[in-house]
Formats: C-alpha cells, sequence, structure tokens
C-alpha cells in the first residue's frame, strides 16, 4: 500500500492469503491429464452446450434478472420451492452473499480444520474472525463445532463431502449439529460434491426445510461439468433469500450461463451416467491405493485423498506423476502436507494414476 498512502483497505482485507487453485500446466509438456480440480472428465451434457450455442443468439440483450427459468429447473428436479432458490457466478458467490450479509467486524464465522480454503477469505472480507474447529481423523466432529460456538458467531461454514477428504456427515450428524446450534448461527452446508455422495442425495435440502437457519449451496462446476461457465445456487428459507437478494446485483448471470445451467439440470440421464461412473472409479481406485500400502479413506466426492507416510514422500510422488504428464494437487495448504488429492478422471486417467504411482512407491521402497 506504499503508493497509495491515504487509501487503506477494510479490516481484514490484508490478513487474506490468495485463493490458489489447482494446476493445469506442466512446464515443457503440451500434453497433460488435469486431475487437480475436480472436474468432471465427460464435460457437460449435449443439451446444455446446444442450449450455450443458442444462446449465443441473445448475448445483445440484457439477461433476465429473477433466473426464473433456472430457479423453476432447480425446484422441479429437487421437489423443492422455487422462491426459496437464489442463483450466483458459482455457489462461491452464494457464500458470498451469506457472509456479507450475516457477518461483520466483531462476529465469528466457524470453519473446520480441512475445510473449503475460500472460507476464511469470504470472513476476513467481511471484516469478521475465522475460528478453526480441528476435525477428527479427517471427519467433522459436530460436538467439536458447537463447543466452538459463542455470543459472537454468526455463520458455521460445513463442507459435505468434504473438500480435500471427501468424507460426509450422515443425515442423523447433520441433525444432531443443527438441533443444538443457537437460532442466531447460519448454518451453511455447502454441497458442492452433493451429487456424488449418492442417487438423490438431499439431506441439505431436507435440512432446510426443518430448520430456518440453515442455507443448502450447490454449484454446476462439478458434476454438471460447467465449471468454465461458473453457476451455483442456493436454499434457503424466504427470509433469509430475501436478505442475499438484496446484495445481489440483478445482471450477476449472463443469459448463455442461465441456458446452459437449466438444460443441464433437466438431462438427469447425463448426471446419472456422471455419478455412476465416478462411483465406479472411485472405488476402483481408492482399492489401488490401498494395494499400495497408501491412506485412503472411503470418499463421497469425485476424488480421493492419498495420504503418504510423509510429506516429502507426497511431494516426490507428485513429482513423479508430473513427470508422466499427470497433474494431482498437493493439499499443505489445508493442513494435510502429507496428501495429494486425486480428482477421479476417466478409466484410462484412474488406471494410469494407479500405475505411476505403483512403480514410484515400489522404486521408493527399494532405495
Amino acid at each position: 500500500m506504499s503508493d497509495l498512502p491515504g487509501i487503506r483497505p477494510q479490516p481484514g482485507i490484508m490478513e487474506i492469503a490468495l485463493y490458489q487453485g489447482g494446476a493445469a500446466h506442466i512446464a515443457g509438456r503440451d500434453s497433460v491429464v488435469k486431475l487437480s480440480s475436480n472436474e468432471n472428465p465427460y464435460g457437460p451434457s449435449d443439451k446444455a452446450r446446444e442450449a450455450a450455442v443458442r444462446a449465443t443468439h441473445q448475448m445483445h440483450r440484457y439477461p433476465v434478472t429473477d433466473h426464473l427459468g433456472l430457479r423453476t429447473a432447480i425446484a422441479e428436479v429437487h421437489g423443492i420451492d422455487p422462491d426459496r432458490v437464489i442463483c450466483g457466478a458459482g455457489s462461491d458467490e452464494v457464500l458470498q452473499f451469506a457472509t456479507q450479509c450475516f457477518a461483520g467486524p466483531g462476529d465469528e464465522v466457524i470453519m473446520t480444520q480441512h475445510g473449503f480454503s475460500m472460507y476464511p477469505i469470504l470472513t476476513l472480507a467481511a471484516g469478521a474472525t475465522p475460528v478453526v474447529v480441528a476435525e477428527q481423523a479427517r471427519r467433522v466432529d459436530p460436538d467439536a463445532v458447537l463447543a466452538a460456538v459463542t455470543p459472537r458467531t454468526r455463520i458455521v461454514f460445513l463442507t459435505n463431502p468434504g473438500n480435500p477428504t471427501g468424507t460426509i456427515l450422515e443425515p442423523g450428524q447433520l441433525r444432531h449439529l443443527a438441533e443444538r446450534l443457537p437460532p442466531h448461527v447460519l448454518l451453511v452446508h455447502d454441497g458442492a460434491y452433493a451429487e456424488f455422495a449418492d442417487e438423490g442425495f438431499r439431506a441439505d435440502l431436507d435440512l432446510v426445510e426443518a430448520f430456518p437457519n440453515v442455507l443448502a449451496t450447490r454449484t454446476f462446476s462439478k458434476i454438471y461439468g460447467l465449471g468454465g461457465l461458473r453457476i451455483g445456487w442456493g436454499y434457503a428459507s424466504p427470509d433469509l433469500i430475501g436478505v442475499m437478494n438484496r446484495v445481489r446485483q440483478p445482471f450477476n448471470l449472463s443469459t448463455v450461463q442461465l441456458a446452459a445451467a437449466e438444460a443441464a439440470m433437466r438431462d438427469r440421464a447425463h448426471v446419472e451416467r456422471c455419478r455412476s461412473e465416478n462411483a465406479k472409479w472411485r472405488d476402483w481406485l481408492t482399492a489401488a491405493l490401498r494395494d499400495l500400502g497408501l491412506g485412503c479413506d472411503d470418499s463421497r466426492a469425485n476424488f480421493v485423498l492419498a495420504r503418504f507416510p510423509d510429506q516429502a514422500t507426497a511431494h516426490a510422488c507428485d513429482d513423479a506423476l508430473k513427470d508422466d504428464g499427470l497433474i494431482v494437487r498437493r493439499v499443505g495448504g489445508y493442513g494435510l502436507p502429507e496428501a495429494l488429492r486425486i480428482t477421479i478422471g476417466d478409466e484410462a486417467a484412474c488406471r494410469r494414476v494407479a500405475h505411476v504411482i505403483g512403480r514410484f512407491m515400489a522404486e521408493r521402497n527399494r532405495a
């Protein structure tokens, strides 16, 4: 800030550590397999692609401001009230709405040890204080979260299934947490990977129906394969949605985004095909990693977390994968320096990852 001596950022801004996305390139290689950002290897549905192309003919027009077509599609598929749905530029923007509206200087926002790295960024941007709660063996402990609640607590962020852990809180555990939270605390259930957990997973939506202080968020970036378009949504009580809509910019989603997302939401055959293939190869890769002697929890997302004996081994394996043109994610920034997060790719990618890690471990053990 030395060049702008008279201008000062708001409290908390300069404490933010910039978000680091998954790598996409390897120096000296033109062809790589990117397994670092939990993207859908099968891409979006053909219907979503076609809808996006058709929508380009209306790019000279402002988009609708109420997102009614998309909200209706979401509501019809999930059996929820469209008037209680809010849409954003990725679920990140919906999380930002919540933080901006319900937390500020002097407030505390709870997040768990291995939670999504955007939570502290959003908290600090609002001038609030992040409170990090330890997990137990890479699993959220609802009672530890409850023990951290104080009169200053305004929001609890919960990634479920977890990222980068892949572990999950079951419906009973979620209800245990929601029932015991004070009414002044907003529980934000971040379900970016919910569609990978089980066919028809809706524990988050049921929680919203039961508790007025719960916001459920989901995204089109993962199973729907629309990460490049940035579309997400949230579901909450009418009062919460009414507050957040006051800070939502009227044209936050483009005509192309809205058209593609609506078509993607309605193409249930594509969603189920992606879910089924992901589950198949997730289970296969988990078993393969365990056979190599690595730690790997049961994942309910579209990635697995491979745990090595130590950080040095994890980084050396990452280098070996890069040498073979495979990009995965180091997760030291999530408090897991001895681990690599590996997106579930297609069959060829999963087999290739297992082969390279197996070769690396064999060489490591001989050394």
